[in-house]
């Protein structure tokens, strides 16, 4: 069985890098993708004892019911791109100006039809149920995942595996931790309402760009004083709204930002501490202010039990020394919500390669993958799902 996955998955390779440039070259936004929807459709109507559903949105869902009974695993890409003007001079590079596939959704889901082409073809050996999870809208809030879930694509999944392209980390290493992998990620908004004014009299206003530079300033205490160093958090402004003539102080200022955690404690400090620092320095200054926190994603923690059984796979696949776990990455996915219905695994799997210029970070206009990194994915997949059912089986029937 393993040498018969390998042969396929190399089978598959030209077609997944193939697959992949054409998705690079058409990205869609969040919620937007439906040409990319009706191409993975495509690809799978072409694909013998696949079936598809549209559980919600553009989301597309593939079923492989293998020949023999035994448990269901879940695999999950994604496959929305960022509102970026790409800048890498690719020969494929995005056709739509302003969209681009900057985060890596690209190779996911090429990677995923990687998948489904081989396992389609060995479904007569299957003991179970393989769901392939395309995922719509994983980069805006509120995501995707939650309304697949609602949906109902996670009834009746005993695991669930899904992988990141990881620019930082170099072609060939894999991160499977035992536990947290990614942030809970989460919005706030502030409105800073104060009294509008000449800039030649400024005594007779309240300045909301002042004050929402005192809470811009204020608030990066509250992690490096508020926190345990022991545990991580970032808060962090990245929009700030303010008036629109020089000559004029507004009567407004609108800050958005955002918190990423970890530790459920640390998320409830953070979205009470951001909403009482902002309160105390306007009351200070005789303003008000409204405040929103928002929660988006909850963090990505694996399943010991899942991840052992993957970290297995790859390590048999690639070596035990290009395996390891590392630090929990701040940044957040919602692949948590899959991650809540069964247990979960989530691997980043690098794509990065300095010797071919590919360093660029996530979400910038020069992003780009070392495609060789596609046919780790597809391996790593069709290993992880074989092995997941036979696991999975084994502890049921014990």
């Amino acid at each position: 069985m393993k040498e018969r996955l390998d042969q396929l998955a190399r089978d598959v390779g030209d077609k997944v890098i193939a697959w992949r440039r054409h998705l690079h070259a058409n990205p869609e936004l969040s919620f937007e993708e439906h040409k990319t929807g009706q191409f993975i459709v495509e690809q799978l109507q072409a694909l013998e004892g696949i079936e598809i559903s549209r559980p919600s949105g553009t989301s597309v869902v593939g079923r492989l019911r293998g020949a023999l009974r035994g448990p269901t695993i879940a695999i999950r890409a994604d496959f929305d791109a960022l509102p970026i003007d790409e800048e890498t001079g690719l020969p494929f590079a995005s056709r739509n100006p302003g969209v681009m596939h900057a985060c890596g959704h690209d190779g996911h889901t090429a990677i995923l039809l990687g998948a489904a082409t081989v396992m389609s073809q060995l479904r007569d050996r299957i003991a179970g149920e393989i769901r392939f999870l395309f995922e719509n809208g994983e980069e805006a809030p509120p995501g995707g995942a939650a309304g697949m879930v609602a949906a109902g694509v996670m009834k009746g999944v005993d695991r669930v595996i899904g992988l990141h392209l990881w620019a930082p980390y170099e072609t060939g290493l894999l991160q499977v931790n035992a536990k947290h992998v990614m942030a809970a990620c989460d919005i706030f908004r502030i409105e800073v309402h104060g009294r509008g004014g000449h800039i030649g009299t400024p005594h007779t206003a309240v300045d909301p760009i002042a004050i929402g530079a005192q809470i811009i300033t204020n608030l990066q205490h509250l992690v490096a004083r508020e926190v345990n160093p022991a545990q991580a958090a970032v808060v962090g402004v990245t929009e700030f709204h303010a008036g629109r003539s020089v000559g004029v102080i507004p009567a407004e200022a609108t800050l958005i930002g955002g918190a990423n955690t970890f530790d459920a404690g640390v998320r409830d400090h953070v979205e009470r501490r951001i909403g009482e620092i902002a309160a105390s320095i306007c009351a200070t200054h005789s303003a008000t202010c409204t405040y929103e926190y928002t929660r988006i994603y909850d963090a990505v923690v694996n399943d010991p039990g899942t991840a052992a059984i993957v970290a297995g796979v790859a390590s048999e696949l690639f070596g035990a020394d290009k395996v390891a776990e590392l630090p929990p990455i701040m940044p957040g996915e919602d692949f948590s919500a899959f991650g809540h219905e069964a247990p979960s695994c989530f691997v980043l799997v690098g794509a990065g390669n300095a010797a071919r210029g590919i360093t660029a970070p996530h979400h910038d206009a020069r992003f780009d993958i070392d495609e060789d990194a596609l046919a780790i994915g597809v391996r790593l997949f069709v290993h992880s799902a074989v092995a997941l059912l036979e696991r999975t089986s084994a502890a049921k029937a014990a």
